[in-house]
């Protein structure tokens, strides 16, 4: 009797130990599972994203991993400095490692608007240069607009593709001569781009709620980003196969459109109270990336001399815009909702901080674009444009293979 009482008394005395370190093991985990759900998306998903040229496919993936793995380590040394400020030291956690990857992530977006008419030496300048302009803007939102971590970093698309549109529009303008034929995309480069935009679309979810703490928003906002995903896939296949006189889809409307969904909902994810909220935002992310996708290009590219590599604009530039859009009018709801009477405040506070984002954008992008321009960095002459020939040791490559 006293060995049953005994084995008892351990085994009950036992399991509140076994369920502390069971709950420690999860708050453990799930920090760094999301922590390898970001690199994925930036390594593999942005990495390939880029990858549709024919003649410039092998620099947009080794390029983009360099890029994420300087970025990463300056966004947190930075985000020390700024936000840190003990002496001597900055404090690296897990929250510092996903805030920096995501920060890094905004570098990604923005070269996809310029690369293949940047070295190596030019990318490294506009790394440093958009991470430090990208991590000051939070911190200044953060401090006069006081918004949370989560709405801080969902400035990010429409920050990162106005940034690299702006550095694009410093460049050299039209196309340069003998560069189109270099500027096409191929079947297997396509497919990999293709790729990248489903490692994109896998993660997402987690991107949206990576920053959020409360457990029901952060649920809401991995049901409302898959819903909107899945309206934008569906829309993208759907639309480019109607735009087509014999109904054949077009890869790159897919490759723009089927993320749309995405950044559209980012922001304002976790407010949405309904599923069909966030699937009409889906629907009309899809449709403004293809409209944009297939009618803007006339205007940027002659109009404005905007000359981008790779749709970053139609991609997460539009989408962004209605997002942001988006979150203010459901903030707005919220208020109303809630009986209170600083609905007009709370819609001015986000206005705010949006236009500071986009200023700060614009503005830094276009003293980055005149830098980049200088001669010192030894940019690559436009004979070499959108040829990793010019960047790897590879003769093969010279004849297209």
């Amino acid at each position: 009797m006293y060995f049953i009482n005994q084995r008892l008394f351990l085994r009950l005395w036992r399991v509140p130990i076994m369920t502390a370190s069971h709950s420690y093991q999860s708050q453990v985990r799930r920090p760094v599972a999301v922590c390898q759900d970001l690199t994925v998306m930036a390594a593999l998903g942005l990495g390939f994203f880029t990858s549709n040229l024919r003649r410039h496919s092998w620099s947009s993936v080794a390029f983009n991993l360099f890029m994420l793995a300087l970025g990463v380590q300056w966004a947190i040394l930075l985000d020390g400095f700024l936000s840190q400020f003990a002496p001597g030291k900055v404090v690296i956690k897990l929250l510092s490692i996903r805030l920096a990857t995501r920060s890094a992530m905004s570098v990604l977006i923005s070269v996809s608007a310029v690369l293949g008419k940047v070295n190596l030496v030019q990318l490294v300048v506009m790394v440093l240069v958009e991470l430090t302009v990208f991590g000051t803007m939070r911190m200044v939102i953060y401090n006069i607009f006081r918004t949370d971590y989560h709405m801080n970093m969902m400035y990010i698309h429409v920050f990162a593709a106005y940034f690299g549109l702006t550095v694009a529009w410093c460049l050299p303008k039209p196309l340069p001569k003998g560069t189109e034929d270099k500027y096409q995309t191929a079947t297997s480069p396509s497919l990999f781009a293709m790729l990248g935009t489903l490692f994109l679309w896998i993660f997402w979810p987690t991107f949206n709620s990576a920053l959020l703490t409360n457990p029901i928003e952060r649920k809401n906002a991995v049901f409302n980003t898959y819903y909107a995903l899945a309206v934008s896939a569906v829309t993208a296949i759907s639309v480019s196969s109607l735009a087509h006189p014999r109904g054949k889809i077009n890869m790159t409307y897919m490759h723009n459109a089927a993320l749309a969904g995405g950044v559209a909902v980012s922001a304002s994810c976790h407010l949405i109270p309904s599923p069909w909220i966030a699937m009409v935002l889906g629907l009309v992310a899809g449709l403004i990336s293809i409209g944009g996708a297939k009618c803007l290009p006339v205007c940027f590219n002659r109009v404005l001399g905007i000359h981008e590599s790779h749709n970053v604009h139609y991609t997460f530039g539009l989408p962004g815009l209605l997002g942001e859009i988006a979150y203010i009018v459901l903030m707005a709801l919220h208020v109303v909702w809630a009986s209170s009477n600083m609905i007009g405040f709370q819609v001015l506070l986000s206005t705010g901080a949006f236009s500071l984002a986009m200023a700060m954008s614009i503005t830094s992008g276009l003293l980055t674009g005149l830098l980049l321009n200088l001669k010192i960095w030894k940019g690559p002459h436009v004979a070499k444009y959108f040829d990793d020939q010019a960047f790897w040791k590879f003769p093969h490559l010279a004849v297209g293979f």
